[in-house]
């Protein structure tokens, strides 16, 4: 395998990573959304508060880094593609 390949190969699993990363952050937002939603309709108790901090806590973990990587692979993609950085 030539380094052009393994970098391609490299590079489409960081978007794989990335885009995944993303559905699972966002999909924790939506539940600490809807819990919190859901709370506040009826009485807010400690396990709904403790649910929408666990999943508010664990989507910022996971959602920064993951659109960061999806940023750097489509930059990488575009550069490729165009000979240029966008700079």
């Amino acid at each position: 395998m030539d380094d052009d390949e393994r970098i391609l190969r490299q590079r489409a699993q960081a978007a794989r990573l990335a885009a995944l990363g993303q559905r699972v952050g966002y999909a924790l937002l939506g539940i600490a959304l809807v819990v919190f939603v859901f709370g506040m309709a009826t009485d807010l108790n400690g396990t709904e508060t403790a649910v929408v901090v666990v999943c508010l806590a664990v989507a910022g973990v996971v959602l920064g880094p993951a659109i960061i990587l999806g940023y750097a692979a489509k930059a990488a993609e575009r550069e490729e593609r165009t000979g240029r950085t966008g700079h």
